[in-house]
């Protein structure tokens, strides 16, 4: 009888224990973070005990959560073992019930130092959804909530990974090295879900976009091209929808998970000296939207599931960087956690955090290598420069009154100091979350120029939305889904085409033919790239003055906003160069001489490489 009681048991757990998800389902040999704690997620599966029999792995400890459908087991991966599939058996009384495959990986030749983005390149945001239908069967695919609606701003419209490709030489073409999408993983919600911010599954490329294949065909092709592929993490929150929201393996995975208590968005709370822990709680718990769970990074599995994933990415799909989303929502301690965890694997990785604020301090405060008051620090190696871009707007857009507008550029720049290190912030015109640039300066295009001229030259690495090479523009200012409106030519039929330029304006073709010239002579640059910046009070002529310098290369930069022809004495730069000097000017390819004055053409930027 108790041999039958022990069949009918074994034969019970073999029909109700499954295993649906083992993550990360792989990993690589000689990581230095080579302790990991694998997600086993499946119907009834607590009382099976999981054992690992293979040369340099062993199992470290088994956890047990409140939810009978998962465990936490923890793995060791010695430096030295094979390659090779090492099997986990997941047994009952002795006997095994599930067998799986964990495959351990060789990493690529020399992946720890890997390159990544620096102020060398220049870097194209895509919106994937928006940007080019390259293969339309995927539009629509059994099981996804959302259907295909270009009719509906913001509904989906079918951009996807094949149609990145196939613009890759046009990306190419305009100067850019760098590409960033917005989240490609799977984001299957009953709507809004094009932009990939609410993630179902952190591990999975949406297959509206293509398959996780598709993604690493992307990088491979792009970097023929010598274009890298950054990133977008997603460590704050998830999608309602997501397999571990629907049934949590406990209640302490996500914060305020039966109130839904939506962020009070003040960040600075964090930094406030009186601000109560309730509204510090507010702003880092909150719920970013309804629809989106707050995920605990105090959850110590929760914070190795999340680090786990960013690494496994980068190895995966050969990465050469992140961009950060909503950084410091997420759990301040865990920040500094994972931006460490994450140099210590890849020394010259670089992370940029999305800090959506124009107060310099609250950005600073999580710039790695700063000196806060309070004693923390994160480990971010570089920050988005929101504070540029607005400043910029109201220069270029302002009247001159008893100063000159430029500035508010000029005294948002002497912030600088408060970075441990300026040079490696983002610049940035616009991006998915703002107004158009060409909308925001009133369709002026001589202000555009101007302005893309100083993103070009400017400290920093620029970074531009697709689409503003064409002078892209909205009617409704605020309108998400206007922000991120379709790419010319990126289905078939449209009436604009960007490639074959049929249907643009003449306004949109000199902006295309400005933008690849000014882009591409970046790229050969070098003070741009490593120089020191040293710029110059805007007096009331209205031109604002800076040089990118290095012991082998003088770079002025001259940007005039005035209606009239201006005269600039020399004599007022002559602690950087003499007052005669010969140049090239890098956007028309002149040779000019200057002696003791120079005279700059009405709405117009002069590059001076001097000689």
């Amino acid at each position: 009888m108790k041999k039958l009681a022990l069949f009918l048991i074994l034969i019970s757990t073999t029909i109700y224990a499954q295993i649906n998800r083992i993550e990360p389902a792989n990993w690589w040999v000689g990581m230095k973070l080579n302790q990991i704690t694998l997600l086993v997620y499946g119907n009834n599966i607590q009382d099976l005990e999981p054992t690992i029999k293979y040369d340099g792995v062993h199992v470290v400890k088994i956890e047990k959560v409140e939810n009978p459908n998962y465990l936490f087991v923890t793995i060791n991966i010695a430096p030295d073992t094979k390659i090779g599939k090492a099997k986990i058996d997941f047994k009952k009384n002795g006997k095994t019930i599930i067998t799986k495959d964990f495959p351990l990986l060789a990493r690529e030749n020399n992946s720890a130092n890997r390159e990544s983005f620096s102020n060398k390149d220049a870097i194209l945001l895509i919106m994937p959804d928006r940007f080019a239908n390259g293969n339309p069967k995927n539009d629509n695919l059994p099981g996804s909530l959302e259907k295909a609606n270009r009719n509906d701003e913001n509904g989906r419209h079918g951009g996807d990974i094949q149609g990145i490709i196939n613009n890759l030489d046009y990306i190419q073409s305009l100067g850019y090295t760098q590409i960033w999408n917005t989240p490609l993983v799977e984001n299957n919600m009953q709507k809004y879900s094009y932009h990939g911010y609410a993630a179902t599954d952190f591990y999975k490329i949406d297959p509206r976009y293509g398959t996780n294949e598709d993604f690493k065909r992307l990088v491979q092709e792009a970097k023929k091209r010598n274009i890298g592929l950054i990133w977008d993490v997603v460590l704050n929150h998830c999608g309602l929808e997501y397999y571990f929201i629907k049934d949590m393996p406990m209640k302490d995975w996500v914060n305020f998970p039966d109130t839904r208590t939506r962020t009070n968005h003040l960040k600075s709370t964090l930094l406030d000296p009186y601000a109560t822990k309730q509204d510090k709680k507010g702003y880092t718990d909150g719920w970013f939207d309804t629809t989106m769970p707050d995920l605990n990074q105090r959850n110590p599995l929760m914070a190795s599931y999340l680090t786990q994933n960013t690494i496994w990415w980068i190895e995966y799909a050969g990465l050469s960087g992140f961009r950060e989303d909503t950084f410091s929502y997420a759990d301040k301690d865990f920040l500094a956690y994972w931006t460490k965890t994450i140099l210590e694997e890849y020394p010259n990785f670089n992370i940029v955090g999305e800090e959506m604020t124009h107060v310099t301090e609250i950005a600073a405060y999580w710039q790695k290598n700063k000196k806060n008051i309070d004693g923390y620090q994160c480990y971010l190696p570089s920050l988005m420069d929101f504070a540029l871009t607005d400043n910029l707007v109201k220069a270029l857009n302002n009247k001159n009154d008893w100063e000159s507008t430029w500035k508010e550029v000029y005294k948002s720049m002497g912030q600088d100091y408060q970075f441990p290190n300026p040079n490696n912030l983002l610049i940035f015109p616009d991006n998915h979350d703002m107004d158009r640039i060409y909308s925001r300066l009133n369709k002026n295009l001589d202000h555009w120029k101007l302005a893309m001229t100083l993103y070009a030259t400017m400290r920093g690495i620029p970074q531009i939305y697709y689409g503003t090479e064409l002078l892209f523009t909205h009617e409704k200012m605020g309108n998400d889904g206007q922000r991120r409106g379709d790419f010319y030519g990126g289905w078939e039929g449209d009436t604009k085409n960007a490639i074959t330029r049929k249907g643009l304006t003449n306004e949109e073709l000199e902006a295309q033919k400005f933008f690849t010239h000014l882009f591409n002579w970046r790229k050969t640059a070098t003070a741009i790239h490593d120089g020191k910046f040293t710029h110059y009070v805007p007096e009331k002529n209205e031109a604002y003055v800076y040089f990118r310098y290095t012991d082998k290369q003088k770079i002025m930069v001259i940007l005039n906003k005035n209606d009239k022809k201006i005269t600039l004495d020399m004599k007022t730069y002559q602690d950087i160069i003499p007052s005669n000097f010969s140049a090239k000017e890098a956007l028309s390819g002149k040779e000019i001489n200057v002696n003791g004055m120079l005279e700059v053409a009405p709405k117009s930027a002069l590059i001076l490489e001097i000689k």
